[in-house]
């Protein structure tokens, strides 16, 4: 979070035509729908008790903006909280098999159906390993935490630098460490 890549890929998705795919949105969804039933991101047997119960979708307006569907209801505008992103992370980081390989299914479908310009932290290498083009950013947690909490800011919202900054380590960490594709 917060060294670029949306802003990038948003405008260079804009400037060839192509779908701008934020693939991070695709797990908030996952960790919404288990958040709503009590479910916590780490435990598996209530996961697994609960996925056939989950329909995940991907839909884009007129102007191609996603928008993330959990069992036919818009939730997009739910699923953009500090609190889901660190969920949406440990859902990436404890899901189950099955769980990782539908949402990778659905993005791969989403490359085989349109031009992409795919936004995510195992794209490269794990999603789309034979992509085309790709392209790596990064930037230190306090800059990417200095860019979220002006980003909070600017939309209203109470934002603790130090706060972020420690999200965003926790995310790193959690992400470069769990079994399924750090």
């Amino acid at each position: 979070a917060g060294a670029g890549k949306s802003t990038i890929a948003r405008r260079l998705a804009k400037e060839l035509g192509f779908y701008y795919v934020d693939t991070g949105a695709i797990y908030r969804p996952v960790a919404y729908f288990f958040d709503l039933w009590g479910v916590s991101p780490k435990d598996i047997d209530g996961i697994t008790r609960y996925i056939d119960e989950l329909t995940i979708g991907i839909e884009y307006d007129d102007e191609g903006v996603q928008h993330m569907i959990m069992n036919g209801m818009d939730v997009t505008g739910d699923i953009r909280t500090p609190d889901l992103s660190q969920k949406a992370s440990l859902v990436s980081a404890h899901a189950i098999p099955e769980v990782r390989s539908f949402l990778m299914e659905l993005q791969r479908s989403l490359a085989r159906e349109h031009s992409v310009i795919m936004d995510g932290r195992d794209i490269g290498t794990v999603v789309l390993p034979k992509a085309t083009v790709k392209i790596f950013l990064t930037a230190t947690p306090e800059v990417r935490a200095k860019r979220r909490t002006d980003e909070l800011i600017a939309k209203g919202q109470k934002a603790d630098y130090n706060k972020i900054l420690k999200d965003i380590q926790q995310r790193d960490y959690q992400d470069t460490h769990r079994a399924a594709a750090p």
